[in-house]
């Protein structure tokens, strides 16, 4: 049986009028006193210098420790890890466990693996990103063990431990793959947009925080702030929809909400103990792909400007990120998107990323918003691209740089764009070959000096937090902060606010208690995920029998109930790329449809904007015809309709992009649109436990046509749909039980705005 490494025991010192210092005891750190006070001996030489000084401000000590770190250490500190999940069992890389599996070595779900400590130690990272989490006791016992760990190693830099968003219901999704851990659940980013309250978003930031810090974790990846003009975009349900106004004002109280310490918590300047990093993406905006495609693939590299309005995806970093209310200021940290911003270079005339772009980082981020905290790429860009133009992997995302530069010489490149740290890097290796390039251009100070500059910022993150004073969490305590009863209650009440009324036909809504409902089975062929994996056909109700039947009986019979709840989502389209289509002598390129009834594309544009000789120059998709994997829904619906005759059919809607309703919307008496709200929140609404008072952050389009007729980058640009009453589906529409609203929300950010 291999030996855990989890140092079961943690030992603190409380400096009166100061800071809980925490150490392992198995670590060798020791306690120093000077003038009554305890400091941690992070260097173990007896000395107490100022980095371990936390009477200094965290500049001074952030450049103490820089100065006295090496080139190889600085380098471990600008890698950001790959996913790494507790135990490792759960993740999608290799994990072993002196060697051999997790079961085999008999070793705790908290323990590291061998990866892990080889990252760790060799390569000297410091920040790493978890995803799945077995439980919240797991992560925080991971926490204390990793903490341990590098406590142990030369210097004593704590680790800044991370996660994508993960209070979502689809918080385990395929994309972000991170399981929550026993957290309280929130609506979507898109539904916390829909309160069109960004103090909803704020006290989100507030206990999320805590969940977090609880958790051991101490940087978010979020928010996402890029403004969603494109109705297509993959990553529409991510953002805070597509007005730059409402973004700004939600990423503001959001990032306030996670940076800002109160009271004892706090250690100076609002950062402290409570505090956790935000690390706002995606630098100037990806939002703006052309026809709709995503910069994750290489057949979505490209955001194009056809509308001329590139300078209004920055207000919601410039206006809200940076701009907080809070006196933390700014975000924390910024991730530039994997796209090219095409031919929005006015200085060198390049498309390259977003993060090589000296241009977008150096003139516009440092300098035009005069931004110096950390720059951070998105996950990836430095490997060299994939085989296939629509895999994820293996292989990166170097847009723009694929066959000019060499690994090495892509990290030198980023570095003198001014970018601080690379996501999803575990060797240091390339880095320092960065350096040794840029030793043979400029000289050893000039890198030495440019390598301790992204230092400063990036330890400067860790002491605001005070992980260098306690980075340990007491595992007692965090099963009563994360998932606690009050956090649960407010995320529950914030989805009830997110909920969005479209259509309330002779005021069907509220339904009378105990009613008979009828719910129809949803059914979803065969096809594959977001990474290219098969998945199966699955027919399943698509909610919750039990939880229905608290407010209402259910009967399998339509000829019995009273009405129809009908559960369907979005249409579920292709990604704008087809291997098929490439295969049988396409282009490859084809429609993204918002539509559920098969879409042929006849009002695309007949030239792309973008294209690449090393692949298609033009990437059209004209006359192209698609058919969406969630067909069936809208057949759900029609179906009901039939089987319910004159009885009312209801249809609840999860949204994570516009649909074009006008397909089914004559068929349903009223429409509920959620944005991934829990069963028990919209049956809470349907039956009057609350009434709806979530508005549209975004407009629903009349028709295919309206879309590919927009432009990617403007927002509020297509022709709404209207129904039977005349209720346009606009942005900041929405319905209460008295009808349609009209309050100082819409007011305040609707199109009458002034």
């Amino acid at each position: 049986m291999r030996p855990s490494l989890n140092h079961e025991t943690i030992c603190y010192v409380q400096n009166e009028g100061g800071p809980l210092l925490g150490y392992s005891e198995g670590s060798g750190v020791g306690i120093i006193y000077r003038d009554g006070l305890a400091f941690k001996d992070h260097s173990r030489d007896g000395v107490l210098d100022k980095y371990e000084d936390w009477r200094l401000s965290p500049d001074e000590r952030a450049k103490d420790l820089a100065s006295k770190m090496s080139i190889e250490q600085i380098a471990g500190l600008m890698l950001y890890s790959s996913h790494q999940a507790i135990p490792g069992t759960l993740g999608w890389n290799t994990a072993t466990y002196g060697g051999v599996s997790l079961e085999a070595s008999g070793a705790p779900a908290w323990e590291l693996t061998d990866q892990q400590q080889a990252f760790l130690s060799a390569d000297h990272i410091r920040h790493v990103l978890i995803t799945r989490v077995e439980s919240s006791e797991a992560a925080a016992r991971w926490n204390n063990t990793l903490q341990a760990y590098v406590e142990g190693l030369p210097l004593g830099i704590p680790a800044n431990n991370s996660s994508d968003p993960r209070h979502g219901r689809a918080s385990a999704a395929e994309f972000n793959s991170s399981g929550d851990g026993g957290l309280s659940v929130w609506p979507e980013s898109l539904g916390l947009a829909a309160t069109f309250d960004p103090e909803i978003a704020r006290r989100f930031g507030e206990v999320a925080s805590r969940e977090y810090r609880a958790l051991g974790l101490a940087t978010t990846l979020s928010p996402q702030v890029d403004i969603a003009t494109d109705p297509r975009w993959f990553r529409f349900g991510m953002t805070f929809g597509e007005d730059p106004q409402l973004a700004a004002d939600m990423a503001r109280a959001y990032i306030d909400g996670f940076q800002t310490s109160e009271g004892e918590a706090e250690i100076a300047g609002g950062w402290g103990c409570h505090s956790v990093n935000a690390m706002v993406k995606h630098w100037p905006g990806g939002g703006s792909g052309e026809g709709g495609r995503d910069a994750h693939f290489g057949y979505g590299k490209y955001a194009v400007y056809p509308g001329n309005n590139f300078d209004e995806h920055l207000i919601p970093f410039t206006e809200g990120a940076f701009r907080l209310a809070g006196q933390t200021g700014q975000a924390s940290a910024v991730m530039p998107y994997y796209t090219i911003s095409y031919d929005q270079d006015k200085k060198n005339g390049e498309n390259v990323g977003n993060s090589y772009s000296s241009y977008i980082i150096n003139d516009l981020l440092r300098g035009g918003a005069g931004y110096d905290g950390v720059v951070c790429t998105d996950w990836g860009i430095t490997a060299d691209e994939p085989e296939h133009i629509e895999r994820l992997f293996p292989g990166g995302r170097c847009w723009g740089v694929e066959e000019a530069y060499t690994v090495a010489e892509r990290h030198y490149k980023l570095l003198m764009a001014g970018v601080d740290q690379f996501g999803g890097n575990d060797q240091a290796g390339p880095v320092l070959e960065a350096y040794r390039i840029g030793v043979e251009k400029h000289g050893e100070p000039f890198m030495r000096q440019r390598f301790e500059q992204s230092a400063v910022r990036l330890l400067r993150n860790l002491f605001r937090l005070g992980l260098f004073d306690n980075p340990y969490v007491r595992v007692e305590e965090t099963a009563a902060v994360a998932g606690s009863e009050e956090f649960v209650r407010a995320g529950f009440e914030a989805q009830l606010k997110s909920c969005v009324l479209l259509k309330n036909e002779r005021r069907i809504l509220p339904l009378a208690p105990r009613k008979k409902v009828y719910i129809p089975r949803r059914s979803l062929p065969a096809g594959t995920d977001w990474f290219g994996r098969p998945t199966p056909a699955t027919e399943a109700y698509p909610i919750s029998l039990d939880k229905v039947s608290r407010y209402f009986e259910v009967t399998e019979d339509a000829a019995e109930a009273d009405f129809a709840l009908v559960c369907i989502e979005n249409p579920h389209s292709s990604m704008g790329y087809s291997r098929a289509d490439a295969e049988d002598g396409g282009t490859g390129y084809v429609p993204i449809s918002l539509q559920y009834r098969p879409y042929t594309a006849e009002h695309a544009r007949a030239e792309s904007i973008a294209g690449d000789p090393r692949d298609v120059a033009n990437r059209t998709y004209r006359g192209k015809r698609i058919t969406v994997a969630n067909e069936g829904d809208l057949e759900m619906v029609l179906h009901a309709r039939e089987l319910m005759k004159e009885k009312p059919v209801i249809v609840s809607l999860t949204l994570s992009n516009p649909a074009v309703v006008a397909e089914f919307e004559p068929m349903a008496d009223a429409i509920l649109v959620n944005f991934g709200a829990e069963d028990e929140a919209v049956l809470e609404v349907l039956s009057g436990g609350a009434e709806p008072s979530g508005l549209l952050p975004f407009q629903m389009p009349a028709h295919m046509r309206t879309v590919e007729e927009q432009h990617e980058d403007v927002p509020h640009d297509m022709e709404v749909y209207v129904d039977a009453a005349g209720h346009a589906y606009d942005f900041a529409y929405g319905m209460n039980w008295s009808g349609v609203i009209r309050d100082e929300r819409v007011a305040r950010y609707g199109k009458g705005r002034s």
